[in-house]
């Protein structure tokens, strides 16, 4: 009796650590609106994640588009379905993740420490009241039962610290500012495409009286093997390396969701470019590449960004937020990175104070040489780079009639100086430099022609992933098998990866695995996402 008792008591605790309960969320048929792209969709609300909407269709295959593409009327069916499911949620799915560690997040795991005191109090039951003949057939069972279920926590612990980011997540960020940037992805990194040129706010005014080096703004080829790279797999550095004086002085740190490069605040003799007055009203200038680019966070981007999306993501993978975090509350403490995790997350913020964004680079990267973080893309330049004009305060920068060049006047010495400046297709620059409005001269240099920044409307329609592969059992209670209709395409994979309807990645692999795990999982829908070098292809799992 007594040790049908501590067998119950194992099993009771075992369904504890490891139970999870169930939701599944009846969806109907209905017409899509999609206004920005003149379309309809006929589809099954499927998930709502980073502003980005998911529809299946009648032929299982998987679309998603930003919220902002549908209806107003689909956009109040979509709130209306995300709260339900939240609240759903709330009620029924306990979180399933740890935070990795850091200065803004507890340590103390208290499940882990109530099972554990759980463990041994059973374990004192046991061998006080069982008689030893008894104990040491129970006693092997009882240490491999503690054993797996303490192991479980230290599985979650260690899973908890990788990091595999979303690539429609982070498409969301920028999905605002297309086609002035455009983003794809593979297995390692997200790209971006743009040529570093705002839209929403003019350059270069305000830059002080000390803080101009002659440079201005010229549309850089950020493209094809040129974009800015974001990593995809980020991983927390053991001994961050500081954002300083020293350290990356050459090169951005980061990209703005509006394709525009963020550099060190640091310039490369050691000041803060900021409090010496080298920035525009929007915290940007140019460097001696004629390339304009921000020095501080991009704070102003959330007129067009909700505050819920990262106005940057760090060359080292990590997505930059303002002043309050993803899900609308106040930003936590900060750690010493100018950023923390946050719901098993971690991310950088930016404030309007030094060190305004990334501390330390939180995130593996590499330095080379020349203190410049690789890889990213590079500007190029048309001529050389001039000296500080003492005494210039730039009062405007006016993009002429033809889009292909500017107008910047400054004022100096009482005067009201300019430099007009353009291109043609041919990669011929023409300056002229004007005194009062009288021409000084005129300079021409060759350099590159300008490109330009492919369009795609959306996100890419998926197809289903059972084209390709069968997988089986589906509904499955345990493991799902994998196995390619053409063997040869084994080959073709980069990447496997599971996602709840909470858009958190449960799997993922970049080779072909012929069987994926699913014993820690709760009952449920989810999500496949098979990537092969001839596309991306969804396919929807059930976990019974």
């Amino acid at each position: 009796m007594k040790r049908n008792l501590a067998c119950m008591l194992l099993c009771m605790l075992t369904n504890f650590l490891f139970a999870h309960d169930a939701h599944y969320e009846k969806t109907v048929l209905k017409h899509w609106n999609i206004e920005k792209e003149k379309k309809v969709i006929d589809g099954s609300f499927y998930m709502y994640k980073n502003n980005l909407v998911y529809i299946e269709d009648a032929n299982d295959k998987v679309y998603a588009f930003p919220i902002t593409s549908f209806s107003k009327a689909d956009q109040a069916y979509v709130q209306h379905k995300y709260e339900h499911i939240e609240a759903i949620n709330e009620k029924l799915i306990a979180p399933s993740t740890t935070a990795p560690t850091n200065s803004s997040t507890t340590n103390f795991n208290y499940p882990f420490w109530i099972a554990l005191f759980l463990l041994i109090g059973i374990a004192v039951v046991v061998f006080i009241y069982l008689k030893k003949p008894r104990l040491n057939y129970l006693a092997p069972v009882l240490i491999i039962s503690a054993s797996a279920a303490l192991f479980g926590f230290s599985l979650k612990a260690l899973k908890s610290l990788q990091s595999t980011t979303a690539p429609a997540f982070i498409d969301a960020a920028f999905a605002a500012f297309k086609p002035n940037v455009h983003t794809y992805w593979d297995s390692t990194y997200f790209y971006v495409e743009s040529k570093g040129i705002p839209t929403t706010h003019e350059m270069m005014v305000g830059i002080s009286n000390h803080g101009w080096q002659q440079q201005v703004p010229i549309p850089q080829c950020y493209v094809g093997a040129n974009a800015w790279p974001i990593p995809l797999n980020p991983v927390l550095a053991a001994n961050p390396i500081p954002v300083d004086n020293i350290h990356f002085t050459r090169g951005a740190i980061a990209i703005a969701v509006n394709g525009v490069p963020i550099f060190n605040v640091h310039t490369n003799t050691g000041v803060d470019s900021y409090v010496d007055g080298q920035l525009d009203n929007f915290g940007g200038h140019c460097g001696r590449a004629d390339d304009y680019h921000y020095h501080i966070a991009p704070l102003h981007l959330y007129g067009t960004n909700p505050t819920s999306m990262p106005i940057a993501f760090g060359l080292d993978g990590y997505a930059v937020y303002g002043s309050v975090e993803a899900d609308g509350s106040a930003m936590q403490a900060l750690d010493a990175n100018h950023g923390h995790a946050y719901n098993g997350t971690y991310h950088y913020h930016g404030t309007a104070t030094a060190p305004y964004m990334i501390a330390n680079m939180a995130g593996v990267v590499t330095e080379d040489a020349t203190h410049q973080l690789i890889p990213q893309a590079a500007a190029h330049p048309v001529r050389p780079g001039l000296t500080p004009l003492s005494g210039a305060l730039i009062t405007a920068c006016i993009p002429n009639s033809t889009n292909n060049g500017y107008n910047v006047t400054y004022t100096r010495n009482g005067l009201t100086d300019s430099v007009v400046y353009s291109w043609n297709t041919t990669g011929q620059y023409t300056f002229k430099f004007y005194t009062n409005g009288a021409l000084d001269s005129t300079k021409n240099y060759n350099g590159f022609v300008q490109c330009a920044v492919p369009i795609t409307l959306g996100m890419p329609m998926q197809e289903t992933a059972s084209r390709f592969i069968t997988i089986f059992p589906n509904p499955s209670n345990g493991q799902f098998n994998l196995s390619f209709k053409n063997t040869s395409e084994q080959k073709e994979v980069r990447g496997i990866n599971v996602y709840n309807l909470q858009g958190a990645l449960l799997y993922h692999s970049t080779t072909f695995e012929p069987v994926i795990e699913t014993k820690n999982w709760g009952k449920g829908v989810y999500l496949l996402h098979l990537q092969l070098s001839t596309g991306d292809y969804h396919q929807k799992l059930m976990v019974q």
